[in-house]
């Protein structure tokens, strides 16, 4: 079994990565009582949550991440280091007034012991801002305090005995939260996502979102990848989204439709999809429209079958059903067709096939009672089209009105 090193920073790592996570779950704690705060980081804080009108910090959250969570102590780097960073930040604001001090938030995985003034600057009834004030002074002001906090309980002992006052009366301290590994649950719950198959990949589909948006946050040097705030409405808006997709009866849709590159197209070119499409005459352009849904719903319909959304019967079943709705479009465009017939003709009713069925099959769902995006339907057609030299007769299918002639025509030339 692997060790950590004696130089590892996996700890360093998960404290950054707990911070980010943090800021999701504080701001998806907002959506509903605060939904037009805005949410930055490491400006003038590991997290703030500012006024949409002002853009100015409302609050000032230290995240502190600790996997062993032991006691919260008052002399210790976590606390007097939130204290230093929270007086800095407020010089940067050019020392706003009492009225104006944001709250200035410590969480901590820690747990905060009895007697500590720590328990005085929580939230509720027995919270006494004086009596933590006072006890906080007398360990700053301890000459045989630790080395590693002295700079920092100096600095606060050089405020004026009336803004110490403010600076402990915006304090809130936040203890005993949840370690990273249990963070996902409280997620959750904030975003409204219930127990259900699909709630860890609606979760992951938030988080991977917010790790995107968490990089343009951090973003200093290009002004063009950078955002200066994420706001609550932006991620209620994405959340719904997600649940929308995610929660309903629907499949998920984890593939993202864009256009394939050149190389993409040029990798399909020796393939029987595009001879079927080449058959019947299509420019260019539109055999690349095609292969764009062919080769997104290909990647869907692996990724349902990978992480059982849907079982291999119930797709070979949705297969026979597209496949019924080409052979009813195939035999009523062909049926008037004679030997005589020129290509060019033939050409035409083929792409007219083509047309049809695609119109037919985008609103078959692949799981009854649900929809499913049409371009998962077109795709899939496109599939058994590639196959029509090897798939079993009674899946086999295609465009041109003599795709099987041609079909034997080409595996003939390729032996």
């Amino acid at each position: 079994m692997a060790q950590a090193g004696a130089h590892s920073a996996a700890g360093q790592m998960t404290g950054y990565l707990y911070q980010c996570e943090l800021a999701l779950l504080e701001l998806a704690e907002r959506v509903w009582s605060d939904p037009t705060v805005e949410v930055r980081m490491e400006l003038l804080d590991d997290i703030e949550f500012l006024d949409p009108d002002t853009h100015t910090p409302r609050e000032l959250l230290q995240s502190k991440h600790r996997e062993a969570a032991g006691p919260l102590s008052e002399t210790g780097k976590d606390f007097w280091r939130s204290v230093a960073s929270w007086i800095d930040a407020l010089k940067a604001l050019a020392e706003p007034s009492a009225a104006a001090l944001p709250l200035l938030r410590l969480v901590s995985t820690q747990v905060a012991p009895e007697e500590t003034f720590f328990l005085l600057l929580r939230n509720g009834p027995d919270r006494d801002v004086r009596g933590a004030l006072a006890r906080m002074e007398r360990i700053a002001s301890d000459a045989d305090g630790p080395v590693t906090t002295a700079k920092d309980r100096g600095l606060f002992m050089a405020l004026p005995p009336e803004r110490r006052y403010e600076l402990v009366n915006a304090m809130v301290i936040h203890d005993g939260a949840p370690v990273m590994s249990d963070l996902n649950p409280s997620l959750a719950k904030e975003l409204g996502i219930t127990p259900s198959d699909h709630a860890e990949a609606a979760l992951d589909a938030i988080k991977g979102w917010w790790y995107r948006m968490s990089v343009e946050l951090l973003e200093r040097r290009d002004p063009q990848r950078m955002r200066a705030s994420i706001g609550a409405q932006e991620l209620a808006c994405l959340r719904d989204e997600v649940l929308q997709r995610y929660m309903e009866k629907d499949l998920p849709i984890t593939e993202a439709l864009r256009n394939l590159t050149e190389a993409e197209i040029a990798g399909y070119g020796d393939q029987l999809v595009v001879s079927q499409m080449r058959w019947i005459d299509l420019p260019d352009d539109e055999i690349a429209m095609h292969l764009r849904s062919y080769h997104h719903a290909r990647a869907q319909r692996s990724e349902w079958l990978r992480t059982f959304k849907i079982t291999p019967e119930r797709l070979e079943e949705y297969e026979r059903e597209l496949h019924y709705e080409w052979e009813r479009t195939f035999r009523r465009h062909t049926r008037r067709l004679r030997a005589a017939t020129p290509d060019t003709e033939r050409q035409e009713v083929g792409q007219e096939v083509l047309d049809d069925t695609m119109d037919k099959v985008a609103v078959k769902p692949a799981r009854h009672g649900s929809t499913t995006a049409a371009w998962i339907g077109h795709g899939t057609l496109h599939g058994l089209a590639d196959q029509a030299d090897t798939v079993h007769p009674d899946r086999a299918l295609g465009w041109h009105p003599d795709y099987t002639d041609l079909c034997k025509q080409r595996g003939e030339q390729d032996q």
